[in-house]
C-alpha cells in the first residue's frame, strides 16, 4: 500500500522550520565571533593594579597600569585630566593610550576626581592649584612605589589640565617631560571661543548669536564682583545648566591663564597636541602662547586636521552609531590616526636616564 503523501502545509512548516534553524544558528555563529571581537578588542597589553594614593591627608582612588613584562623600575607618566567627573580610566577611553605608553616601556597613572566613583570629596571644589597640589601628591607617592623610577617622571594632560600642568612643574623640579593635548591658554578667551564655535556649528542667527554673547557678557561682570549664584539666576533667568557647584568651580577659575606659568617647562622636552576640529579651544592662539613663551626645541607640536578636541577621528565622533560601533569593536581606532603612535614614538625619543629616585 502506497504511503500516504504528506499535507503540503506540513511540509512548508517543516521547511521554514528548517531555515530559521539554520538561521538561528548562523546568528549564535556570529554573536559568538562579534563577542569574542570586542573582548579582544577591548583587551590591553598591560597590567592594571588598583591603588590607593594617601599622601598626607589626602586619598585618591586609582589605578596604576604598567607595561605587561617586566617589573620595573619604570618611567611613569602621570595622568592629569581636563573638565568633569572623570574617572581613572575616563570610563576606558585612557586604556588605548597607556596601551601605547606600556609598549614604550612606561607606566601610567591615574586617578578619579574627587566625588567620582566613591572617591571622598566634590572636585567642582577645586581650583587649578588645588589639582595641582593632588598631582604633586600622586606623585610623592609613586616615587616610593617600587615599580616606578622617581627619577624619570611625566605629564600627560587634556583641555582643562593646560592650567595645571605648568603649575606641577614649577612646583617640583625633577619632572622630566609634559604631553599637552589640547590645552586652553586664558579662560576667558576659550570660553567665548567655544560659545561662537558652538553657536555656528548648531546654525545659530545672528539674533541668537548677539543674544548668547550679551548673556556671557553679564555673566563675567557678576564672576568679575564675586557674585553669588542666587543673583546670578536672578538676573539672567533661566541658568542654562549652570547649576550652584558649577557657578562655585567657574569662580574660583574663571581668571585661569597660563602664560604666567608656561614658562615654568622651559628646559623640558613638551609635546604639544592641536586638533583641526577643535570647538573647545582656539588651537592657533594655543599654538602661538606655546610658540612664544616656550623654546623649540624641545617643544614639539603635533597637528592631527581630522580630529576633534578630544582627539577622536571627526567622522566617527560626530557619528552616534559610528562611535559606538568603533568603542566596542575598535577602541583603538577611536583616535585620530597617528595620535596614539606619535605619542609612544615621543617617549621613546626622551632620554630619560637619570637618578632612581
Amino acid at each position: 500500500m502506497p504511503a500516504r503523501a504528506r499535507p503540503k502545509a506540513t511540509t512548508r512548516r517543516r521547511r521554514v522550520a528548517r531555515i530559521v534553524l539554520v538561521i538561528a544558528a548562523v546568528l549564535a555563529v556570529a554573536a559568538t565571533a562579534l563577542g569574542g571581537l570586542v573582548v579582544w578588542q577591548n583587551s590591553y597589553d598591560l597590567r592594571e593594579v588598583t591603588v590607593t594614593v594617601r599622601h598626607g591627608d589626602r586619598t585618591l582612588h586609582g589605578v596604576l597600569a604598567l607595561p605587561e613584562r617586566g617589573s620595573g623600575p619604570f618611567p611613569l607618566v602621570v595622568f592629569v585630566h581636563g573638565d568633569g567627573p572623570v574617572d581613572a580610566t575616563h570610563d576606558g577611553f585612557y586604556r588605548p593610550i597607556w596601551e601605547s605608553f606600556a609598549r614604550a616601556g612606561y607606566a601610567s597613572l591615574s586617578w578619579n576626581k574627587p566625588g567620582v566613583g566613591d572617591a571622598p570629596g566634590d572636585w567642582l571644589d577645586q581650583s587649578m592649584e588645588d589639582r595641582a597640589r593632588e598631582a604633586a601628591d600622586a606623585i610623592a607617592w609613586a616615587r616610593q612605589r617600587p615599580e616606578v623610577d622617581g627619577g624619570r617622571i611625566g605629564l600627560w594632560g587634556a583641555s582643562q589640565a593646560g592650567w595645571v600642568l605648568p603649575k606641577i612643574v614649577a612646583g617640583d623640579g625633577r619632572i622630566r617631560f609634559a604631553i599637552a593635548v589640547s590645552p586652553a591658554v586664558n579662560w576667558h578667551r576659550q570660553g567665548r571661543y567655544n560659545l561662537l564655535a558652538e553657536l555656528r556649528r548648531d546654525g545659530a542667527s545672528a539674533a541668537e548669536t548677539a543674544a548668547a554673547l550679551r548673556r556671557r557678557q553679564t555673566g563675567l561682570e557678576l564672576l568679575g564682583r564675586g557674585a553669588s549664584y542666587e543673583e546670578y539666576v536672578r538676573v539672567v533667568g533661566d541658568p542654562h545648566g549652570m547649576t550652584a557647584a558649577r557657578w562655585r568651580f567657574v569662580s574660583k577659575n574663571h581668571t585661569a591663564d597660563v602664560s604666567a606659568d608656561l614658562p615654568a617647562l622651559r628646559g623640558i622636552p613638551v609635546l604639544l597636541v592641536l586638533a583641526g576640529h577643535d570647538v573647545n579651544v582656539d588651537t592657533a592662539d594655543t599654538e602661538t602662547a606655546y610658540r612664544r613663551l616656550l623654546p623649540a626645541p624641545p617643544l614639539r607640536v603635533a597637528r592631527y586636521p581630522d580630529a576633534t578636541h578630544a582627539l577622536l577621528g571627526h567622522d566617527v565622533e560626530t557619528s552616534p552609531l559610528r562611535l559606538t560601533l568603533t568603542a566596542l569593536c575598535a577602541p583603538r581606532a577611536l583616535f585620530a590616526e597617528g595620535f596614539l603612535a606619535d605619542q609612544r614614538q615621543f617617549l621613546s625619543s626622551l632620554d630619560t636616564r637619570g637618578t632612581r629616585r
